[in-house]
């Protein structure tokens, strides 16, 4: 089963949406901010993306400036922070069996189906 793990207010979340529509394969549909992923599922979408918790922070968002910005935190530290702060989430996410990607291209969605 295909996941997306999406955000209503971002268009490329919604990009990525409307092509998994069209692809015709079955997907769920977690709103991330509404039902934020365990600290086991982010350990397993990152081990799937292959990258660092780091690498999966919005560094841009209000929260992180305020709050991250600068620290040097451990692996836990920062899956704890996006846990406690889904929107610092990169998005979207999508995870289809053993592989995940962060789709925001044409490119990445195609990767990930």
């Amino acid at each position: 089963m295909i996941t997306i793990y999406h955000n209503n207010s971002c268009s490329k979340s919604n990009a990525a949406l409307k092509a998994l529509t069209q692809c015709g394969e079955p997907f769920e549909i977690i709103e991330y901010l509404k039902d934020t992923p365990s600290l086991e599922e982010l350990r397993e979408i990152i081990a799937k993306l292959g990258c660092k918790p780091h690498d999966l922070i919005r560094v841009n968002e209000a929260v992180y400036l305020e709050k991250y910005k600068g620290q040097n935190l451990s692996d836990e530290e920062w899956l704890q922070a996006m846990h406690d702060n889904p929107i610092l989430i990169q998005r979207p996410i999508i995870v289809n069996q053993d592989k995940a990607v962060i789709a925001r291209s044409e490119d990445s969605i195609k990767a990930a189906l």
